[in-house]
């Protein structure tokens, strides 16, 4: 067991977000965080990475508690986050974004250009000058430099051209077929669900279905995704 989260609450302030939410993640899998907008994935995603950390409940990676560590220490353990808006260092260049907080690994500056070539075309530009899906590139390059045990993509496409979020499906197809573990947010199912080995469906800040990718129905598509 690669992550297990626990019926965990979480709270902004005095607002209640999430009302126990649980799942499992297994080493070498995708899994899919699902649901309509505002129903909890990206504040589970905080929850996990202790950037909002949940009132109740328990959090295990690789068999270790986090609910009390610092982010910095929960990443440490191995949780690579590419945040919702991406949140490049605008004014560092791509070298550096990539380079900033690189840990010693599988994944290096040369295993990341050949993921995204585009990035060592512009490796001296500053981040800020790069269109948005460039920068989501570089958001997951540069997690991917941490050597993380756990990706997670919060948002991985949102906004993005479509020839550009083919690139990052691509990618992203390749980094399963690799075994890395890939927790997702996204709204494109006919490219997320063929990835995803299981879902998990968020509404209302409570885990309301899991199953395989093969199981979302379009009853259940209709019932917790549709508008």
């Amino acid at each position: 067991m690669l992550l297990d989260v626990q019926d965990i609450t979480t709270s902004y302030g005095a607002s209640q977000a999430l009302f126990g939410v649980e799942f499992r993640m297994d080493e070498g899998e995708v899994v899919a965080l699902m649901g309509r907008n505002g129903m909890g994935k990206s504040t589970t995603i905080k929850s996990i990475c202790n950037l909002m950390p949940p009132k109740s409940g328990r959090i295990f990676f690789g068999g270790k508690g986090t609910e009390r560590m610092a982010p910095y220490k929960v990443a440490r353990l191995g949780v690579g986050l590419v945040p919702e808006g991406r949140r490049c260092f605008p004014n560092l260049s791509v070298h550096e974004n990539l380079v900033a907080a690189a840990r010693p690994g599988e994944w290096t500056l040369a295993k990341v250009n050949a993921l995204f070539p585009r990035l060592e075309e512009r490796h001296a530009q500053m981040s800020k000058s790069l269109s948005g899906g460039e920068q989501q590139m570089l958001a997951i390059g540069r997690a991917l430099m941490t050597n993380p045990r756990l990706l997670i993509l919060d948002e991985a496409t949102e906004g993005l051209a479509p020839v550009i979020r083919q690139d990052i499906w691509r990618a992203i197809r390749q980094l399963k077929a690799e075994g890395l573990s890939i927790l997702v947010v996204d709204k494109t199912l006919s490219e997320l669900l063929p990835v995803a080995d299981r879902c998990v469906i968020l509404e209302n800040g409570r885990s309301v279905w899991q199953g395989s990718s093969g199981e979302v129905t379009a009853e259940i598509q209709d019932r917790y995704l549709g508008v």
